[in-house]
């Protein structure tokens, strides 16, 4: 399975860029705060489900999925932070991104256990 192909990668790869310029518009004091929180765990998504790829078995692979889910968990917990600071307003198309990446990743989830 190429992870390029994956919905769940490509979702989340698109949730990246989105990060990125988001928070290039961040307070210039928030550069080592949320700006570096929110980038490493955008980051985390994609890098989890490529790695995980890589694995030998489904059921390691869908370990590697569920650490990219806590990964999009956290993403949108300092999002929702951000809001709550006024740093972006809290209906963001970045929410509504988040949501179907999350629906999509739950998707995938099933199939590596169901075949695993």
């Amino acid at each position: 399975m190429n992870y390029k192909e994956l919905d769940a990668w490509k979702e989340s790869m698109e949730l990246v860029q989105l990060v990125y310029e988001i928070t290039q518009k961040f307070p210039s004091e928030e550069k080592f705060g949320l700006v570096s929180q929110l980038r490493r765990a955008s980051v985390s998504v994609p890098s989890n489900i490529a790695e995980g790829c890589s694995r030998s078995s489904n059921k390691e692979y869908k370990r590697f999925v569920e650490i990219a889910l806590g990964s999009i968990l956290e993403l949108e917990t300092q999002l929702i932070i951000a809001a709550k600071l006024k740093l972006i307003h809290s209906e963001h198309p970045v929410f509504k991104k988040i949501e179907n990446t999350i629906k999509i990743m739950h998707g995938l989830i099933r199939f590596l256990k169901k075949n695993s």
